[in-house]
């Protein structure tokens, strides 16, 4: 018998062909050419399907998405689903992380209003992933840190909400003024991000083989120079990406390429301008160090008071059921 048995215990011969409508002929039994098939009405599963755990409001407000990217519901609260056993695959996947596509992917199965999650602005990103976990995994967040001189690893609980409220009560503030100029600013979509990410990874990676004793010196000097050219375009660019506009005279400039003339021409005060304004906007979206205060039997080995354990997410770790 157990060689016509199909993986699953279901006996060859015996497999249902079509959704039968009562009365009908035995399941198991091949309909007859010509027989019509009822139509497969709602399935009766659907009510087991994720539902919405929690809402949340996006720190731009739904400002700076491209239209047709994202359907703001009216009271600008997007539900957010959790995980699915597919998602949670697609994390585990380093070449979808690397390039950034299982991000895009996860975050589209789980906010449904996102449609376009490559254009996300950058600024909305953190706070997408944390209530994903949130939605996922629960409100506590559990990692692992040396604690400072002793250098033994210790559990920490971070609830994650308060994170979260932050996040969401931040604005972000576009505009530069400098010397008569009135400088619109605007977050780097996701994609922009990515690329930039990735192409600075590479860099970094011919670097290191710089560092390599048997390459010749004037093979080393050539490689390393090439890449820090690269590198300083590239941050050049990151900035001429963040300029939505510039008004002046009377006039507003939106031509990416003015704006990248100027950004090549102009004074070395308009760039250290416009970066310190994105580097400040930029601070306000990072994850702080949680202050932790160490035990007394910590102190008498010459740790101190309080000291600060950072918080990173990463798609790999952050998002692993009870991390």
């Amino acid at each position: 018998m157990a060689e016509n048995m199909m993986p699953g215990g279901v006996p060859l011969g015996k497999l249902p062909i079509s959704p039968q409508a009562t009365p009908g002929p035995e399941i198991g039994i091949p309909i007859q050419p010509g027989t019509p098939v009822p139509a497969v009405g709602p399935n009766p599963l659907e009510k087991y399907f994720r539902q919405p755990k929690i809402y949340i409001t996006l720190p731009s407000k739904g400002a700076y998405w491209p239209p047709g990217s994202i359907e703001m519901p009216d009271n600008g609260e997007l539900p957010v689903y959790a995980m699915t056993a597919k998602d949670e695959m697609r994390f585990k996947t380093p070449d979808a992380l690397m390039n950034g596509q299982a991000t895009v992917d996860v975050i589209q199965s789980c906010f449904p209003n996102i449609k376009n999650a490559w254009v996300l602005p950058i600024l909305d990103l953190d706070t997408l992933l944390i209530a994903m976990r949130i939605a996922t995994y629960g409100e506590t967040l559990e990692l692992t840190s040396p604690v400072p001189v002793t250098g033994e690893d210790k559990a920490f609980s971070i609830d994650m909400r308060t994170i979260l409220d932050k996040f969401i009560n931040v604005s972000y503030d576009n505009v530069v003024t400098h010397s008569g100029l009135n400088i619109t600013i605007q977050p780097l979509t996701y994609l922009q991000f990515t690329k930039t990410a990735l192409k600075s990874f590479e860099e970094q990676r011919i670097f290191q083989t710089v560092q390599d004793k048997e390459m010749p010196e004037d093979e080393k000097i050539s490689t390393f120079n090439a890449s820090f050219a690269k590198l300083t375009s590239l941050t050049i660019d990151v900035i001429k990406n963040s300029i939505a506009q510039i008004q002046v005279d009377g006039q507003i400039v939106v031509d990416v390429n003015q704006i990248s003339e100027f950004i090549d021409k102009a004074d070395k005060e308009f760039y250290a301008a416009i970066t310190a304004h994105i580097d400040v906007q930029k601070k306000k979206f990072e994850v702080e160090p949680m202050r932790v205060e160490s035990s007394e039997e910590e102190q008498k080995q010459g740790v101190p008071k309080t000291y600060e354990v950072p918080i990173a997410f990463d798609q790999s770790n952050f998002f692993v059921s009870g991390s």
